[in-house]
């Protein structure tokens, strides 16, 4: 047996951490799994029907070849890599190849505007990036910084991706990568200031099984669909490290959502496991779902945004299956689940994950009695937590509480916990706007509204939805001369299209005289929240 990292050799709740003193995903997983017990891993489809099969030795082969490559060009071990591709197998085998090296891949979803990745690329000191051809002009003012570039497809200044791993030398040896190395960094938005880089250990690679076994009920030759996009820590958990930990199969779509063809894929590759968030379960329950075969699939799951009882609901009367939701955040990941075979209480985000000592805490870490409303926090040493924030400490060390039981991460989420265990969501601290699934920092719409010659203020927030769970709504103070007509709602809505991601536009803007402040002049989201969920009321 390999030799244990001590910190987290300890018992919580029956279950035993037993975490490899090294652990690197590609040779531990990906080529020990080709070696010893080769299957399928990955079914990648495409808008037009096109379909590609990897097995486990296809990805193990693919990812020498691309890590030799990459190894060639001057990438090593510790190095930043933005790996901004979207559904497509380039980004399994760009992952495990940059993991096999030791270098650290920064996953991003396309959407992503030049100045996003001007931010990312040059906030973690990357030296390299893959992307397709059709976004490296999003590259084109970090030339100088980018020792090196590979494109799937052509781009001029950008290698092939295919080329270059065609043409990698022979005989790559894999980094020896320590538990607590760096491993993989995602970034997220925050309630202020630019996103922030939360960067994971090896360890956390790790430990994602457990989710994958516990939750996802995944055994090897099952085959899971999860649509999260590839930018997000959700398609780590439940497209590549989680489900190829267990030796399932992923099922990889490259497509708009269209409810119709989710349930057309989901009889076509007999999918066992369908992970999605809660508002496409419902889009796709509102089909003629019986008229599929579905008889494959065993477990619905969700996360990243809480499920309502309607929508648990309605799924469980068109499928006669109950969604098994989840809680976890980009810096800890999974950590509160709902059990495969055991009651679903809708509402409920489930009870502590096997090896997570998961509470309801006061401000001073004493855990609360049931019933009563607290912040939800994780008992740490915690091998799925993050290294940090990066290059903010102080930030991270804001995270931390030490209480009578230990050093708690508190997530920033309030809850409360009911006699059984489960654990119930009432709420966050701070301002992120969660909408379909998104998490999106106000201040980076306030920014892009800023940006508009008629904007003096703004806020945003986010305001309940039944169909995303919330939208970015604004609320505007316009500079002297300048009426809120419905067009200038239209221009705005398009001006913060083009300077940041398409799905964080506001999808609401009200024209308001004053911003409420505090007595230093900071504006008081929680009451503009608070206006909205009164008015919401009273309609």
């Amino acid at each position: 047996m390999a030799r244990l990292h001590e910190p987290y050799d300890k018992f919580y709740g029956g279950f035993r951490w037993q975490v490899p003193a090294e652990f690197n995903f590609g040779v531990d997983v990906v080529d020990r799994i080709a070696r010893e017990a080769d299957g399928p891993a990955l079914i990648a489809v495409d808008v037009n029907g096109g379909e590609r099969r990897y097995a486990y030795s296809d990805i193990a082969r693919l990812s020498d070849g691309l890590a030799a490559a990459l190894r060639r060009k001057g990438v090593k071990k510790g190095d930043f890599v933005l790996v901004m591709l979207p559904r497509i197998p380039e980004w399994q085998i760009s992952i495990v190849a940059l993991l096999k090296l030791g270098a650290i891949p920064i996953p991003c979803i396309e959407m992503l505007t030049a100045k996003d990745v001007d931010y990312r690329v040059r906030n973690s000191g990357a030296r390299a990036a893959i992307c397709r051809a059709d976004h490296a002009a999003k590259f084109d003012g970090l030339f100088d910084v980018l020792d090196v570039r590979i494109s799937v497809g052509t781009a001029s200044g950008w290698d092939d991706f295919a080329e270059t791993v065609a043409q990698a030398p022979d005989g790559f040896a894999a980094a020896v990568v320590a538990a607590e190395d760096p491993a993989i960094m995602y970034y997220t938005s925050g309630s202020t200031g630019n996103p922030k880089g939360v960067l994971h250990a090896s360890r956390a690679l790790y430990s994602w099984w457990v989710s994958a076994a516990y939750w996802l009920d995944l055994q090897p030759g099952d085959v899971i669909w999860c649509t999260a996009d590839t930018g997000w820590s959700k398609a780590g958990t439940s497209i590549l490290f989680g489900p190829w930990a267990r030796g399932a199969c992923s099922l990889f779509y490259d497509g708009p959502f269209e409810p119709g063809e989710r349930l057309r894929l989901l009889e076509r590759y007999n999918v066992n496991v369908y992970c999605a968030p809660a508002t496409e379960l419902l889009r796709v329950a509102e089909q003629h779902v019986a008229s599929f075969d579905l008889s494959a699939l065993r477990q619905t799951v969700s996360a990243g945004e809480a499920v309502s009882p309607v929508i648990a609901e309605r799924w469980l009367a068109a499928t006669g299956m109950p969604i098994s939701e989840a809680y976890g955040q980009t810096e800890s990941l999974m950590i509160v689940l709902n059990y495969p075979g055991e009651t679903v209480k809708p509402g409920s985000m489930g009870r502590p994950a096997p090896g997570s000592r998961v509470e309801v805490i006061d401000k001073m870490g004493n855990i609360m009695p049931d019933r009563e409303e607290g912040d939800i926090a994780l008992l740490t040493p915690h091998p799925q937590l993050m290294l940090g924030y990066w290059r903010e400490p102080d930030r991270t060390e804001r995270c931390f509480v030490d209480g009578p039981e230990g050093r708690w991460y508190v997530t920033g989420d309030r809850g409360a916990r009911d006699a059984n265990g489960y654990i119930w969501y009432r709420g966050r601290l701070d301002d992120i706007i969660n909408s379909a699934g998104y998490r999106i920092g106000p201040t980076e719409v306030e920014n892009a509204l800023l940006d508009h010659p008629d904007v003096a203020e703004c806020a945003a927030i986010g305001k309940p939805d039944a169909l995303r769970g919330e939208i970015v709504k604004a609320f505007v103070v316009l500079r002297a001369g300048r009426e809120g007509e419905a067009e200038l709602v239209k221009n705005l809505q398009e001006h913060c299209k083009r300077l940041t991601a398409p799905y964080k536009y506001p999808r609401e803007i009200a024209f308001v005289e004053s911003l409420p402040k505090t007595l230093t002049g900071k504006i008081r989201r929680s009451e503009l929240r608070d206006r909205e969920s009164m008015a919401g009321q009273t309609t």
